[in-house]
């Protein structure tokens, strides 16, 4: 038995299988820096962005493909950065077909775990950060942080605080 009880990061009592939006970060294991190519550049500006690493294609394009698995889920925004990644995830609830509903625990393990199948090892943390968006105006400051944080990812004060 672990000497150790991982404490939940989730909101007590919340359902997260109900319609709203979800802030995600999702961390690489030990934040390896292996989701861009490493070539010694760090951008200015959003169009700047060193290319992503084979790893980080993939995982670029399972967050893409998160909406063909699940037709009541849609990515709004999302960033791949050298260690981790951000993305707003809205689940639609269909209150008339219920047995499609899903949560945000279910989509984040089964993204990682076809990352992990695809690529032939786990590369993830095995949590996740989540917030609840609750108003446009949060929506809109989350989205403003996932655009800038390419920029500043290697000083990013959420990050290290995170998992």
């Amino acid at each position: 038995m672990p000497s150790f009880i991982r404490k939940s990061n989730r909101l007590k009592d919340y359902d997260y299988s109900q319609s709203g939006a979800y802030f995600i970060t999702i961390c690489t294991l030990n934040k390896q820096k292996i989701l861009w190519e490493d070539n010694g550049w760090r951008p200015t500006n959003q169009e700047d962005l060193p290319p992503l690493s084979r790893i980080g294609m993939c995982v670029n394009d399972a967050i893409r493909n998160i909406p063909r698995f699940y037709p009541n889920v849609t990515i709004e925004k999302h960033s791949v950065l050298p260690n981790h990644l951000h993305m707003i995830l809205v689940i639609w609830v269909d209150y008339k077909n219920l047995s499609r509903t899903v949560s945000v625990s279910t989509i984040i393990k089964q993204f990682k775990g076809y990352v992990s199948k695809t690529i032939g090892n786990k590369i993830f943390q095995k949590s996740f950060h989540d917030r609840i968006i609750r108003n446009d105006q949060e929506a809109q400051n989350i989205e403003a942080y996932i655009d800038a944080n390419p920029m500043n990812w290697e000083t990013d004060p959420e990050l290290f605080g995170l998992l």
